[in-house]
């Protein structure tokens, strides 16, 4: 189980984990794995060790006597006793060795036979203690994994037949270190873990091509492809024909382009994944169908890889079924705290007060301590800790992330509890996880320890509007003496809040930022509208969405975008017209009558709708968007997680360093010269706006273009061995490797999620349209937007050349901007002022060029092209924003800190409606 980056720790656990299977016999088996009274390993190497001591010790007596004796020794009587004696225990002890080296010989015979067990507990320790990569919560020492072994033995039941014993070990082991592992991972995390656990399991049994599972994790599509079904996107035949180039998919295009009626209607079902594949692919082995599907329908991919598992390992590893509390706490102890990694909105430290409750551990038995960490609670802690070691009570310990500094303290103080302490002694702990990994501040120790559990908030629309009314009751309700306007208020605020909380999962295109909205925004919320209600005789509806919008949810947020967004929300769901007649807070979601308590629980369960995006005001497409960006998100982990010094099979590409020799020859291949700015700049006789922005844009190619060269000469040198390899040099090999954009890269590039050869093709194009435009300074007919470094000083340019034209004041000056009905060939001369600008893409919505306005996207177009958009600077009073949806433009698909600039584009439906559903231009996709 050898890897590039283990530790001799981990070599050295290996082994550890391989001898305690090895040397594992079920009680009462002999040599053989069969029934019998046969000494065990560990017993025959005593036994044998025995006998040399007393062969020594007679030894040792027989010569003393021989030399204190004197005179003719054969008249000691003692003596020859003593002689015969020795003679004749030695040649009992020669049979008996005899016979142990012919036992020893059956027992290393049996011992073989458990070798894949061994194995198995190794591979997956490897994996376990690879997780920290994911996220830096996920440590696991070899200590606590030899406890869930030990038990995984125990438990695997008995059997007179080897084969199936050894069969019940395997299945006892992966089991139990798959319950143990999963419960301390986040949920998004954990099809990562089994997917992992699966590939690994079969690619150790050979079952699986190494060649098949690279091309599922890395994608290696072919660019600059056109489709030539309608059905598929470029990207999608990419990847077709990159597999078609693969023996085992020969002719699959030509399958697709002659059968396109079938894949079509296999592509468009709604669940792929549990469709028969089309002609005689159905009969493909199921990774190579997962191959496939990853290229025509990357959304459906979790689903797939879900079900893949559940075909490989057995449905009790997709189940999902979190193991309850108290079995989690019998296998605490004094030495093994309990550590609940902690997601907003939930409070898992109700179960321990429960569980406590049950074995009469409380605060009124004064045998229970919950001590809430901050504002100087160190020492408390400490005193609790000390107290509860020596009576044998519980400690929690929570939010233990506010205290950095205290941690090594509470490390060492749990290591000496660890020992001699009351064995009924626990302590639970609970912290946030750390945003990044660099303000990660947990010590490994504490984690590596503990039982580490996860307790998440239910997803999905149903179960947060149930959670968010769970926070009131009857008598709530019954509060305020305008009932009619109080209730229908209440549960608009109980759906808004559910509405935020969730849409965080579409991500980007969800919120700009994540933010951490909780019940207490609610609850504050309500008795400000109960406080408000009572004061006044009108609904004062402007005062409330401001106070909700503005301070309780808005006091979160930092984007303007955002802030948008949720003013938004609130002017949807709360106003005047829900209290006039039927009032819809989602399409076929009306809000409630006056109901009791109960009855809007009741309400919630017959009348909302099944889950979709139309729930949050979103389109169907940001579903698919979001399943697909997962999915590349498990590959792209799953990738990172493989063994370094693994080289690919029969038909693959070779070994890792032969991979990135070969690329980095390549990339330096294709990279042009630098651009010589001093004779540019000769060329240009007067220094416009869009000169001083070529300029720019050519000094930061420069950096960036000469930051790859050295550092890829570097690399090329310490491959050949001709220098030492640094971090910075491996680092940059792994980045190759795994297809990804190298750190120092990065820092000096601009924002893109592509990967590394997409990313360099694009890198490439946009030297040429700079070569392009610096070869005689006019402005191309259409620029293209993207190809910037800084896009924003592009379109300032435009304003600076206008105002200068015009003599305007600069400051009093915005942009106008008209989409016209054409592409990008149809243009061939800039325009007189302004510029036309291309390579624009619009999330969330589609551009209707016929009549001109933002319309409904389709179904899974998720980011359809624009025309090319006329930009020209006016004044801004001149500026007609009637109908209009300012539409902010992002360089990528992260949005948030990639804003360039707002567009205002025309629309007739209510601009509300673009808001809710996140509709945006890109510059990349």
């Amino acid at each position: 189980m050898k890897r590039g980056d283990d530790s001799k720790l981990n070599c050295y656990s290996a082994l550890i984990v391989v001898w305690h299977v090895v040397n594992f016999r079920q009680p009462g088996e002999d040599a053989s794995g069969s029934k019998g009274q046969g000494p065990g390993q560990s017993n025959l190497t005593k036994q044998q060790n025995g006998f040399k001591i007393t062969l020594k010790t007679l030894e040792d007596n027989l010569l003393s006597r021989l030399s204190s004796a004197s005179g003719n020794f054969l008249g000691d009587t003692a003596l020859v006793e003593n002689l015969e004696i020795t003679k004749q225990t030695a040649a009992e002890i020669e049979e008996k060795v005899q016979e142990s080296k012919v036992t020893e010989t059956k027992i290393n015979e049996a011992r073989e036979h458990y070798r894949p067990a061994a194995a198995r507990a190794s591979l997956l320790y490897f994996i376990m203690s690879d997780l920290h990569a994911i996220h830096p919560m996920y440590q696991f020492s070899l200590k606590a994994f030899s406890v869930v072994f030990q038990k995984a033995i125990e438990r695997a039941p008995p059997d007179e037949s080897l084969p199936q014993r050894l069969l019940n070990l395997i299945d006892s082991i992966t089991f139990s270190v798959f319950q143990y592992t999963t419960r301390g991972l986040f949920e998004c995390d954990k099809l990562t873990y089994t997917a992992q656990v699966t590939f690994q399991i079969l690619l150790m049994s050979k079952e699986i091509n190494t060649v098949e599972l690279d091309f599922l994790l890395r994608y290696p599509a072919q660019t600059r492809v056109t489709s030539p079904v309608e059905f598929l996107s470029n990207h999608s035949w990419g990847g077709i024909k990159a597999l078609s180039s693969m023996e085992e998919f020969r002719n699959l295009d030509r399958d697709i382009e002659g059968s396109a009626k079938r894949w079509k209607k296999f592509v468009e079902s709604e669940c792929p994944e549990k469709e028969k594949f089309p002609q005689e692919w159905k009969n493909k082995s199921a990774l190579q169908r997962l191959c496939i599907l990853r290229a025509v329908r990357p959304d459906r991919m979790s689903y797939a890889v879900r079900d893949f598992v559940e075909e490989k390992l057995g449905s009790k590893y997709v189940a999902g079924r979190s193991l309850d509390f108290a079995t989690t706490f019998e296998e605490s102890g004094p030495a093994t705290p309990m550590f609940f990694i902690l997601s907003p909105g939930v409070d898992p430290l109700k179960d321990v007060e429960k569980q406590g409750k049950k074995l009469g551990y409380t605060f009124n038995n004064r045998n229970f301590h919950n001590v809430s960490l901050g504002q100087g609670q160190e020492v408390v802690a400490e005193q609790a800790l000390d107290l509860a070691a020596k009576e044998g009570h519980w400690v929690i310990l929570q939010n233990i992330h506010l205290v950095a500094k205290w941690l090594s303290s509470l490390e060492k103080k749990l290591e000496q509890h660890s020992e001699g302490s009351h064995q009924d002694f626990r302590v639970f702990i609970s912290a946030e996880p750390a945003p990044s990994p660099e303000s990660h501040i947990i010590p490994q120790g504490i984690l590596e320890n503990s039982i580490k559990i996860t307790s998440e908030a239910p997803t999905g629309m149903h179960a947060n509007l149930h959670k968010a009314l769970d926070n009131f009751n009857q008598d709530t309700l019954e509060m305020c003496t305008r009932e009619n306007e109080f209730k229908s208020i209440l549960f608009a605020l109980c759906y808004f809040h559910a509405a935020v909380a969730e849409r965080r999962k579409f991500g980007p295109q969800g919120w700009n930022r994540s933010y951490p909205f909780n019940t207490g925004d609610l609850t504050i919320s309500v008795n400000v509208l109960y406080n408000y209600l009572e004061a006044s005789t009108k609904v004062p509806y402007d005062d409330l969405r401001y106070l909700f919008g503005e301070i309780m949810y808005g006091g979160h947020i930092t984007d303007d975008w955002d802030r948008r967004l949720c003013k938004t929300y609130l002017e949807e769901f709360i106003k005047p017209e829900m209290l006039e007649g039927e009032f819809l807070l989602a399409p076929g979601f009306p809000l409630p009558g006056n109901l009791d308590y109960n009855g809007y629980h009741q309400y919630i369960d017959d009348a909302l709708p099944p889950e979709s995006p139309y729930l949050y005001g979103l389109h169907p497409n940001a579903e698919i968007g979001f399943l697909t960006q997962t999915s590349e998100k498990l590959f792209r982990t799953m990738l990172e997680m493989q063994p370094r010094d693994t080289s690919v099979g029969e038909g693959g590409v070779g070994t890792r360093d032969e991979t990135v020799k070969a690329l980095l020859e390549e990339m330096l291949e294709k990279l042009m010269d630098e651009f010589n700015i001093a004779e540019l700049m000769a060329k240009v006789e007067e220094r416009t706006p869009y000169a001083v922005v070529a300029f720019q844009e050519c000094e930061r190619m420069n950096i960036l273009t000469s930051e790859i060269k050295r550092s890829l000469k570097e690399l090329d040198l310490g491959l050949k061995g001709e220098l030492t390899m640094t971090s910075d040099m491996e680092n940059l090999q792994n980045a190759l490797f795994l297809d990804t954009v190298p750190e120092s890269w990065i820092k000096r590039a601009y924002p893109s999620t592509a990967s590394l050869g997409t990313w360099f093709a694009d890198l490439l194009t946009r030297i040429k349209e700079l070569e392009a435009w610096t070869g005689d300074f006019s402005l191309p007919s259409t620029v293209w937007l993207a190809g910037f470094f800084n896009p924003q000083s592009f379109l300032t340019a435009i304003m600076q050349s206008t105002a200068r034209k015009n003599k305007w004041p600069l400051d009093k000056m915005t942009l106008q901007c008209d989409v016209t009905k054409k592409n990008r060939e149809d243009f061939a001369s800039p325009p007189r002022e302004g510029a036309y600008v291309h390579g624009l893409f619009m999330e969330g919505a589609r551009w209707d060029a016929q009549a001109g306005i933002i319309a409904e996207a389709r179904l899974k177009e998720l980011t359809p092209a624009m025309p090319v958009i006329f930009i020209k600077a006016i004044p801004a009073d001149k500026q007609d924003i009637r109908s209009t949806y300012r539409c902010p433009v992002y360089k990528t698909r992260q949005r948030g800190p990639t804003y360039v600039w707002t567009f205002n584009l025309k629309t007739r439906e209510n601009p509300s409606k673009w808001v809710l559903a996140g509709v945006a231009l890109l510059l990349q996709i």
